[in-house]
């Protein structure tokens, strides 16, 4: 079905951002309303594209009138359109949060700071929406150098971090513009739906294989994919809070959607694109990736780097989940994709906070938290929980999902680190609530507390911290819905 509606919830943060680099500039106090605005604006429209897919169908854009495969196609489907409304519906939590944190770390780049913002997200939703494998590239290239902005906007050692994953980014675009390229030399079109019509002639040509591994290394090394992970935990860790909240969320899950939507286009189950030696050997790389780590999160001091590499674990569950090539596997990959999101932005919004009324994430600084901060560590302990795997919360059905998928394919491998994992995520977080629940102050420190206690975090970021604490029990128990009538539509039969 032809239709415009989903340009709309892309083009509002798109053009906010020139707006807020213009005017906020000289008034400061035109950016939150322009930026709120924009987001709730976005979210709503997301809301709006995903019932009219669910109730008519797939909606088809063509820019500039040239139909596809020559022009540019933007196509939602309910897949694609569940992400944007993903994208938006986090980009607006985080934002009430990324507020006040810029005000008190960036004052005089606050207008910088929410135009490459607005413009990452913009960036973020175009690849959702995006059919063509050369403007994939444009828009990973999009927010790829907003992200670079905005960590080097941070302190200490944010500029050297930002650097590095200059290099690493750079590395990883060109492996996937270098991909692209071939799959145009070998079918003569960059739409995806075209070239999967041309694959299967090409099954098992040296050329394809070339092709389909440049792409998913370039992949791989933006979603830090262990072992090319290496840019992400300083990335993340010396990020702003402003840009935390938002990058840690999404940026990685997004390229594992990206992934899976290149694994279900281009191949089906009467064309198996890649071999099963090949998945056997992704899927035992993922299953390393997990536990090498949640061992790595296990000997960090520092909450906001712990939480880094869960997220580089977290990576290795949907990246196995999708290469076990089958129903159950690929429901849990893009189940946790959404819950792994949420899960995230609980768990950051969470460390904003704290560090917004201590100054500090290291370990040593949370004990007596529950005591002066009880609302916060509250959804914390629900997000910890999340992560962790308990029922009702969102995270416990995804993973459940995962196991089922790697008990069915018979791949013990993951099924075995997906429980190591969990009971280091375990361990991670229980030690967390033990030092906040039952760990004293000194003297020293108590006496300088004793004036603040309890005093809990701003409302501006206890509001959406408590918002989505409640997300990852409503969308746990709406997985049913979720799964029959988002996921399951878009998992080919006997995939």
């Amino acid at each position: 079905m032809k239709s415009n509606l989903h340009m709309y919830v892309m083009a509002a943060p798109l053009l906010t951002a020139f707006l807020v680099n213009i005017f906020g500039r000289n008034n400061r106090k035109v950016i939150a309303p322009m930026v709120l605005g924009a987001l709730g604006l976005s979210s709503l429209l997301a809301i709006a594209v995903l019932k009219r897919t669910l109730m008519l169908g797939d909606l088809s854009y063509t820019a500039g009138a040239w139909t596809p495969p020559w022009g540019i196609e933007l196509l939602v489907d309910p897949l694609s359109a569940l992400m944007l409304l993903l994208i938006a519906a986090v980009s607006f939590i985080a934002t009430f949060a990324a507020l006040p944190c810029v005000k008190r770390d960036l004052e005089d780049r606050q207008h910088l700071f929410f135009t490459l913002y607005l413009i990452l997200i913009a960036g973020l939703m175009g690849l959702v929406l995006t059919a063509d494998a050369f403007n994939l590239y444009v828009m990973l290239e999009i927010t790829s150098i907003t992200t670079y902005g905005l960590i080097a906007l941070g302190r200490g050692r944010a500029p050297l971090s930002s650097f590095n994953y200059i290099i690493m980014g750079s590395v990883a675009a060109s492996f996937y513009l270098l991909g692209v390229g071939y799959l145009y030399l070998l079918t003569g079109t960059l739409n995806m739906a075209d070239i999967a019509r041309y694959l299967p002639a090409l099954q098992g040509t040296a050329a394809l294989s070339t092709a389909l591994a440049f792409i998913l290394i370039g992949l791989w090394i933006k979603m830090a994919f262990f072992p090319l992970h290496g840019w992400l935990p300083r990335a993340y860790t010396d990020a702003p809070d402003g840009a935390g909240v938002l990058i840690a969320p999404l940026m990685t899950k997004v390229t594992i959607y990206l992934m899976v939507r290149l694994m279900l286009t281009f191949q089906s189950p009467t064309f198996p694109l890649i071999s099963m030696d090949v998945r056997t050997l992704v899927i035992w790389a993922a299953a390393i990736g997990i536990v090498c780590a949640s061992s790595l999160a296990l000997a960090q001091r520092n909450l906001k780097q712990m939480l880094t590499y869960i997220i580089i674990a977290e990576v290795g569950y949907m990246v196995g989940g999708a290469w076990l090539a089958n129903d159950q596997g690929m429901t849990g990959t893009l189940l946790h994709i959404v819950n792994d999101a949420l899960m995230t932005l609980c768990l950051f919004l969470a460390a904003v906070a704290i560090a917004y009324r201590t100054g500090s994430l290291h370990f040593d600084n949370l004990k007596g938290l529950y005591r002066r901060m009880p609302w916060t560590m509250a959804f914390f302990t629900i997000g910890a929980f999340a992560m962790i795997g308990v029922p009702p919360t969102c995270g416990f059905y995804s993973k459940w999902y995962l196991l089922l998928g790697g008990i069915e394919a018979g791949q013990w491998e993951f099924v075995v680190a997906l429980i190591f994992s969990s009971l280091v995520n375990a361990v991670l977080f229980f030690r967390i609530i033990e030092l906040a629940y039952f760990g004293s102050l000194q003297d020293s420190e108590h006496h300088a507390h004793a004036s603040a206690e309890p005093q809990e975090a701003p409302w501006w970021i206890l509001s959406p911290l408590a918002l989505t604490a409640v997300l990852l029990i409503v969308v746990g128990l709406s997985t049913g819905p979720l799964v029959n009538n988002i996921i399951r539509l878009m998992i080919p039969v006997g995939f």
